[in-house]
């Protein structure tokens, strides 16, 4: 049989190379040794001859250095990762692992694993299923559980999110006029002014509050960091219909993040609202504070997202605001912008000369 690659040295610097007889491709070995080109070419030859067994000889190779290479499928490795996971984002991967488009990888040894059923994952799933799966295959990759990507970086289909919108004054007072729970409507109307995470706002309870200060201190659930947040005149007319110890929102509070959210899509469907969610409030906030002229070194023109990615949906962020404290800035902005803000004004403090720790308000 004749030899596909073939070994010839060239007479200037002494290199080694092969030549594919097919292709008619040449490509240099980088060894000026015979012995070490003889068997680099052999190697290829016995591919070509013996592809049935390829991949036997690589799982041998492999097993030298992880034993596990032959058996380990891509559900041990949704395993391994969920378990560095915790709190919410652990429950998150939970669930992403449940989904029906995996069940095409789920049994596959991993570096058995060619792009088509990859690809046929993709296809059958959701946006969800492109970002787990994406975090996946890095996760085996940064293992060391694959030797190279299955699918390259810039050949990984495109994450197309569906438009976000903000939810507007209309659409949140059809909302709190149906609305026939106190508690629930309390909490809508408190995210409309607040622009706070659903989780936070739901955890708030009365301790949090200072009456005389006309303040609102909690720590962050997501990153438990502190949160000082200053509040006029509206938002104190809702503060005082709520709880006057303990829990704010007693149910709510005791209600999953995704039920929450699930009650609130039930509303809009039943008023006929479509493409809005609990986490519009936020975006509703953050067209507020730029239609009213908040200072651009605040209210930047990216919000970071949850996962800490950069996304264009709002032109203002929700990191890195500080409580504005005094009365004379109280009094003198209250007119201005409390209206517009949803009663709601900051503004950066040199935290490290007066000990006011920053606000992380990502979500």
């Amino acid at each position: 049989m004749k030899r596909r690659f073939i070994l010839y040295r060239r007479k200037r610097g002494g290199i080694f190379y092969v030549e594919d007889t097919v292709a008619r491709k040449q490509e240099s070995l980088g060894t000026r040794e015979r012995g070490e080109a003889l068997a680099m070419v052999n190697a290829r030859n016995e591919a070509i001859r013996q592809p049935h067994l390829n991949l036997q000889i690589a799982k041998a190779y492999l097993a030298g250095t992880d034993s596990a290479a032959s058996t380990r499928t891509w559900q041990h490795a949704l395993d391994a990762l969920i378990e560095t996971k915790h709190g919410p984002t652990r429950d998150r991967w939970r669930r992403a692992a449940r989904e029906s488009a995996l069940d095409l990888i789920r049994d596959r040894v991993i570096i058995e694993t060619q792009a088509e059923p990859l690809l046929a994952a993709l296809k059958a799933g959701t946006v969800s299923t492109n970002v787990h799966l994406r975090k996946l295959h890095n996760f085996c990759l940064s293992m060391n559980w694959l030797p190279w990507p299955i699918i390259p970086k810039r050949l990984w289909p495109e994450v197309r999110f569906r438009p976000k919108r903000a939810i507007t004054i209309e659409e949140h007072h059809l909302i709190i006029e149906r609305e026939k729970n106190p508690e629930r409507r309390d909490f809508y109307d408190l995210c409309w002014h607040v622009g706070g995470s659903q989780t936070d706002v739901a955890n708030l309870t009365a301790e949090d509050i200072d009456w005389p200060n006309q303040t609102i201190a909690y720590a962050r659930r997501k990153t438990g960091s502190l949160a000082m947040l200053r509040f006029g005149s509206e938002i104190g007319e809702i503060l005082r219909r709520l709880p006057g110890s303990g829990p704010l929102f007693p149910h709510l509070r005791t209600v999953r993040a995704g039920d929450r959210a699930t009650e609130f899509k039930q509303r809009c469907d039943g008023l006929g609202i479509k493409g809005i969610s609990l986490h519009s409030y936020r975006y509703a906030w953050a067209e507020r504070a730029k239609q009213c002229g908040y200072p651009e070194r605040f209210a930047l023109s990216h919000r970071m997202d949850s996962e800490g990615w950069i996304s264009k949906d709002c032109q203002v962020t929700f990191a890195c605001i500080t409580l504005a404290v005094g009365s004379d800035f109280a009094a003198q902005d209250e007119k201005r912008s409390c209206a517009a803000v949803g009663q709601w004004e900051f503004r950066r403090l040199a935290c490290t000369k007066i000990h006011v720790p920053q606000i992380d308000w990502r979500d």
